[in-house]
Formats: C-alpha cells, sequence, structure tokens
C-alpha cells in the first residue's frame, strides 16, 4: 500500500469514526424539543452528549485538516465548490455550540426554548448536508481540466444527493433515539425506544432508495459489477435487523446495529470513490484522485510518522472519556447544561 492509499484510508476512517460519534448527536440535537417534555427532560437529554459532543466533532476537524494535507486538490476543490453548503453547516455548527453553552444561563423559559430550537436546527441541517455532500462525491459534479468546480449551489441538490440526505437524517436521528435509550432513566428511555420504533420505517426506506440510486444513478455498477459486495450489504441488513431488537427490548444491540449501518454506509461510500476523491461530471478524465490531488511524497511520510505517534493517544483519551461519563442521566443527576 503506498501513502496515497493509506492517508485515503485514513481519512475514510476518520469519516468513519466522525459519522458514528457526532451521528447521535446530531439524533440526540434533532430528538430534543420532541421528547423532552419540560425543562428537566430536557436538561437530561442535553446532559446524555454534554461530555462528549464536542470531542465527537473533533474527528470532523481531523479529516478536513488531513484532507487539506495530504490532497489539497481535494481540499481546494471541494470547499471552494461546496461553498455554500459548507457556510450553512459551518453557522449550523457555530449556533449549535453556542446553544449548549447559553441555554442555561438564564432561568427563563422563552430564553431556554429558543436555544432548544437552535439544538435542533444546528442538528438537522448538518445531518441532512452531509449525506447531499458524500452522495455528490460519488454520483459527479462539473469539475473542468483544472480541477475547478464550474456548477452551482443548487447542482448539487439533485434527487439523488438528497436521498442521501434524508438517509442520513433519518439514520442519525435513530441513531440517537438508540443512544438515548442507553443514557437516560426516569422512564424516558421508554419514551426514546418509542421514537426509535418510528423512526425505523423512513430511516430503512431512505437507506434502501439510497443503495438502488448508487447503483442505478452512479457509475458504480459499471465499475464494480452486479454484485454489490458484503459492506454495503451488511449495512443494509444491519438496519434492517434493527426492527426486531427494538421490538425485543434489546437497546445495546440496536444500538449497535445502526452504528454498524452507519459505518458500513460510510465504508461503501469511499469504495465506491477509490482511486477518486472527486468525481468529475464533465469527464471522467477530469476526475480527481488520490494521486493527482496529493500533496509530496515527502509531506505524505512526515505526516504519516505524526499520526501514528498521536492517533493512538487521541483514540485512548477518547475511549477514557466515554468509560468516565457511562452512567444514564436520572432527574435526580447533578445536570450541567
Amino acid at each position: 500500500m503506498d501513502l496515497n492509499t493509506l492517508w485515503f484510508v485514513i481519512i475514510g476512517v476518520l469519516f468513519v469514526g466522525f459519522f458514528f460519534l457526532e451521528g447521535f448527536d446530531y439524533g440526540v440535537g434533532i430528538l430534543l424539543p420532541f421528547l423532552g417534555k419540560n425543562d428537566t427532560e430536557r436538561r437530561m437529554i442535553i446532559n446524555s452528549i454534554g461530555p462528549v459532543w464536542d470531542g465527537n466533532e473533533v474527528w470532523m476537524l481531523t479529516a478536513g485538516g488531513a484532507m487539506f494535507a495530504a490532497f489539497p486538490h481535494w481540499y481546494a476543490t471541494m470547499f471552494s465548490g461546496f461553498y455554500i453548503a459548507l457556510v450553512l453547516m459551518l453557522l449550523a455548527l457555530i449556533v449549535r455550540a453556542m446553544s449548549f453553552e447559553f441555554r442555561s444561563k438564564m432561568d427563563d423559559p422563552r430564553w431556554r426554548q429558543l436555544w432548544d430550537m437552535c439544538i435542533f436546527f444546528g442538528s438537522a441541517i448538518p445531518a441532512l448536508l452531509w449525506g447531499v455532500a458524500m452522495a455528490n462525491l460519488v454520483r459527479g459534479v462539473p469539475i473542468d481540466a483544472d480541477m475547478n468546480y464550474v456548477g452551482g449551489f443548487f447542482t448539487l441538490l439533485n434527487p439523488y444527493a438528497l436521498i442521501a440526505g434524508l438517509a442520513s437524517l433519518t439514520i442519525f436521528t435513530l441513531h440517537g433515539a438508540n443512544f438515548l435509550t442507553l443514557k437516560l432513566g426516569g422512564g424516558m428511555e421508554e419514551r426514546a425506544r418509542d421514537a426509535a420504533r418510528m423512526l425505523w420505517y423512513p430511516a430503512a426506506l431512505f437507506l434502501v432508495l439510497f443503495a438502488f440510486g448508487t447503483y442505478f444513478m452512479t457509475d458504480v455498477q459499471q465499475r464494480l459489477g452486479l454484485n454489490p459486495g458484503v459492506v454495503p450489504t451488511v449495512a443494509v441488513i444491519a438496519l434492517l435487523a434493527t426492527r426486531w431488537t427494538i421490538s425485543n427490548r434489546r437497546d445495546g444491540w440496536s444500538f449497535i446495529l445502526v452504528a454498524v449501518s452507519v459505518v458500513f454506509s460510510t465504508i461503501t461510500i469511499f469504495i465506491a470513490l477509490f482511486p477518486r476523491v472527486m468525481v468529475s461530471s464533465l469527464d471522467p478524465a477530469w476526475s480527481l484522485t488520490i494521486y493527482n490531488a496529493s500533496s509530496s511524497p515527502y509531506t505524505l511520510k512526515v505526516m504519516s510518522i505524526v499520526a501514528g505517534l498521536l492517533v493512538p493517544v487521541v483514540l485512548v483519551y477518547q475511549s477514557w472519556s466515554y468509560w468516565i461519563f457511562r452512567q444514564r442521566i436520572t432527574p435526580e443527576s447533578h445536570l450541567e447544561y
């Protein structure tokens, strides 16, 4: 495996970790105004992710930094072409972060309701736009011979990308509901389980539609053949099997299965891309690949050494954080947010 392929895999792993961890964060934020019937219950929901949400977002920042350093042409083309969508996402994430910090600064119901709705929109918008962005990478966008994006904002809002956006939105929300069944007490876990049971239907529908769309609206079938392979098959089966675990109150298995679906769906996207990083819809020869979009071999070598030293430390620290804050949140818990 050469360094170009290694860093493509590393960036893929970073996105896998981000969607797995931040996925249920987004889901919790989306469910906040619907599951929390009073301020105490909404504070319980927020405190379920309070100690970890900012650490989960580090995966996105690291993925973006790795993309910038390892594949600068990919970074430049993607961030210029997806500029409006990424600005909307960034603004939503800024408002979401502010909401966690500010909602409990005043003991005023209207003040807290305002920030609760900001948490909802700050979670729902990125959950939708990430699906749209990843789908467009696979489907292809207008990129010319100079690696410049020559489309507009509405070019990104094609049917395939919108299906992917709705799939990511509903699956992340289901992921959040399953997370809350494991983290909440005082009877709220039942409410979260009921939400998961209802959310399974749109999540399964949009994932299946996304799977079919990937085969009939992209070049995946021509490149990989009719057999979808193990990875996408596991992604779909895992989500479909979640219906049984939710109905039988196997909350841990429900969370694991949706996590498997998120992880394997993300891996499927990177398999469909490789060795490309962005597909040109104007001419396949103009697509960005791990070779024509990469940094110098020396840069990749230095990055590999640094990553090998620091990534294990980050993984140990984040695992420790989840272990420390593993207890269920109840009305009697000390609520920070």
